[in-house]
């Protein structure tokens, strides 16, 4: 290419349009290359629908999590709204249509959430309150002339049914209007009095009825914006609420605090302020897990250091729920990708009619996992060798132990809410406050081993009686839902312990009134008073007899150790357990935490890494030919480090792209190698010429 100018310089022209690659199926990608599995579509699958109800109950969970806090917000507009309503001249309905309802809502330090939580609350105000909704946020609105037309232009593009010419005659005025409350006032007046609005979709409440809706402005970001803009926005909003109704959401990340921090006194009491906490990012994280992992609804489970790694990243990093969620579906997809027996995490009649049809290779893929081959040695000679050579056995034995997990998962997850309740209100708390921490403790080793659990038992052993009462009433509504005959029994031993104590109630209040009868009917001296008092205290310090309700309250304690003993077993101990447990953290750690330059070192300059390519393997200190152009510059870069030449740079580059073209270097003409050399080693070979001339 050339191009005639009157001065040197440097052009751009457009590469050449390409031939649109084929795309690949997404199954295609569970396929490892010489290692193609013949049931990777089927594991894709399964994947995909494992997700779906992930997904799904998460956003249900998401809803339900956020149905107390959008109802208390939607009763706060609907009440601040029907002052406007009302053609009032009292005198203190006068004063408080001067003031701007303001919805402080505090929603924590998790940011990255906050995006989902206001297109929820936006379409559940759309919905029940009025079609005038707005967001901004501060970096849109840098001052107060951005800001009003930022608000004039979302404001006009709500969904409210307007004809087509009007439409267009907004659209036409918008570009030419100056922004300003009077023109937005004139325009709100215009069209309420023009058309009657319509609530979107579903669902039509009273607030429908309303001639002049609310005008809903959301700050999604109260921190970050200026000082003298929301001034100057609240002052200007002030004076024309009587016909521009306006109520305003604060959106806020830290502490209602910042309200007084960025306005004074004179601004905030123009502000009829009600603050709206919404629920906390730890108690959230508990009912994710408890909702998704503490549940034999899904069968995939995380191992103990996996979900450490995940919790880490929560509560040391961004608070992020969503982060979470995607880190979860991060280890589901690599734990479908890379474990072959995979295909079998489902539910138990369909993974007992995929066992019938597994191949000669993944029964061999069984044979080899750690935990069959532990299980393997445990059993008498002759079975080991039918395990190890028939098939049809294999199959049988992999459905009863695949059986065994499922009831291990049941019990184990009954068991584990039992013991939070008896723990989780202990001073100090050894076994962690929160039921996942107990989890973590309990995947990682025998918890009856540790001295936290040990310190634990021995603070149930001085526990008050209502307060054993009250446990016991807990855990009994936890076992109440088991259907395992052997937890069921649990909760029926539970009910004893609880008529026990019942009893005991019953033969003490006996024991008072009798002991009250027989001491009034006594008389004695002072002197045979004291050698009474005597000897029951030496009869007590030589004796040290148990009292009923400590010999009850021992019984209990006992009964649940043994649970914790029988069924709080770490999954590792259990066959088949790589199957449901993802517990490849370190491949986890790299994709989630890894360090920014650290992670653009490895992928310029091994780029086999990331794409999985086996063309792309080399050995150390080789370029292969066929890796992206930007990595074979990164690695001849590193080759000269500071002695880099920009037109050897240029050169070499071309060499190694000759040769992955299978071209002949000396029959390449120089235009064809110009050509070769891409935009940026153009610019700079020129500038070199330029420097060297």
């Amino acid at each position: 290419m050339a191009t005639s100018s009157v001065s040197k310089g440097c052009f751009v022209f457009k590469p050449n349009v390409k031939k649109r690659k084929i795309s690949v199926p997404v199954e295609d990608y569970f396929n490892k290359g010489k290692n193609e599995s013949e049931d990777s579509k089927l594991r894709f699958e399964t994947y995909q629908s494992i997700w779906q109800q992930m997904k799904s109950e998460t956003e249900q969970l998401q809803e339900e999590l956020n149905k107390n806090l959008f109802d208390s917000l939607i009763e706060f507009l609907q009440k601040s709204h029907s002052g406007f309503q009302k053609n009032s001249r009292d005198w203190g309905c006068q004063i408080k249509l001067r003031e701007i309802p303001a919805a402080a809502l505090v929603l924590g330090v998790n940011v990255t959430d906050h995006d989902l939580t206001f297109r929820s609350l936006t379409e559940a105000l759309q919905n029940n309150v009025t079609p005038y909704v707005v967001s901004l946020q501060a970096k849109d609105c840098p001052d107060i002339k951005h800001f009003l037309q930022k608000l004039t232009s979302q404001l006009m593009d709500c969904n409210v049914d307007v004809p087509s010419k009007e439409k267009e005659s907004v659209q036409f005025t918008q570009k030419k209007t100056h922004y300003s409350m009077d023109s937005l006032s004139s325009w709100y007046m215009n069209v309420t009095q023009k058309t009657e609005p319509k609530m979107p979709r579903k669902k039509r409440t009273s607030s429908s009825q309303w001639q002049s809706p609310p005008v809903v402005l959301i700050l999604k970001d109260m921190e970050s914006f200026t000082t003298k803009v929301l001034q100057d926005f609240i002052i200007i909003s002030s004076q024309h609420l009587h016909e521009f109704p306006l109520i305003l959401i604060f959106g806020i990340a830290t502490s209602p605090i910042i309200i007084h921090r960025l306005l004074p006194h004179a601004v905030s009491s123009l502000l009829c302020l009600e603050l709206f906490q919404s629920l906390s990012c730890k108690e959230h994280l508990t009912t994710v897990l408890d909702k998704l992992l503490l549940t034999t609804q899904f069968p995939f489970k995380l191992s103990e250091k996996v979900l450490q790694i995940l919790t880490n990243i929560f509560l040391y990093h961004d608070f992020s729920i969503q982060n979470f969620i995607k880190g979860l579906q991060l280890s589901l997809l690599e734990h479908f990708y890379s474990q072959p027996l995979s295909v079998l995490c489902c539910n138990l009649l369909e993974a007992k009619r995929r066992i019938r049809f597994l191949s000669n290779n993944q029964c061999e893929n069984i044979r080899r996992l750690p935990s069959f081959r532990r299980y393997v040695e445990k059993q008498a000679l002759e079975k080991q060798v039918a395990l190890l050579t028939n098939e049809i056995f294999l199959k049988e034995e992999a459905q009863s132990l695949l059986e065994n997990l499922h009831v291990y998962h049941t019990n184990y997850f009954l068991v584990l809410r039992g013991l939070h309740q008896f723990t989780s209100s202990l001073p100090k708390y050894p076994l962690g406050r929160q039921i996942r921490e107990l989890y973590c403790t309990c995947l990682e080793k025998n918890i009856w081993d540790s001295e936290e659990y040990a310190s634990a038992l021995q603070l149930l052993r001085m526990l008050a009686k209502d307060e054993l009462v009250t446990i016991l009433q807990k855990c009994f509504k936890v076992f109440k839902s088991s259907s395992e005959k052997q937890l069921g029994n649990a909760a029926k031993k539970i009910e004893e312990f609880l008529a026990q104590f019942q009893s005991l109630d019953e033969a003490k209040e006996e024991e008072d009134t009798s002991g009250s009868q027989s001491k009034g009917l006594q008389k004695t001296d002072l002197y045979h008073l004291q050698k009474s008092l005597l000897e029951m205290k030496e009869l007590r310090r030589t004796s040290k007899k148990q009292t009923k309700f400590e010999v009850l309250r021992e019984q209990i304690v006992s009964f649940i150790d043994s649970l914790v003993r029988e069924h709080l077993l770490p999954p590792e101990t259990q066959p088949l357990h790589e199957v449901m447990y993802f517990s490849a953290a370190q491949a986890l750690r790299q994709h989630l935490n890894a360090a920014p330059r650290i992670a653009l070192h490895t992928a310029l300059n091994n780029p086999y890494y990331y794409l999985k390519n086996e063309a792309l393997r080399s050995e150390e200190g080789c370029i292969p030919n066929v890796a992206p152009d930007i990595c074979i510059a990164y690695k001849l870069h590193l080759e000269c480090s500071r002695l880099i030449n920009l037109v050897d740079w240029s050169e070499a580059f071309a060499t190694v792209v000759t040769a992955a073209e299978k071209m002949d270097a000396s029959s390449v003409t120089s235009e064809e190698r110009n050509e070769i050399i891409q935009y940026p080693f153009k610019i700079c070979s020129k500038m070199s010429k330029c420097i060297y001339i």
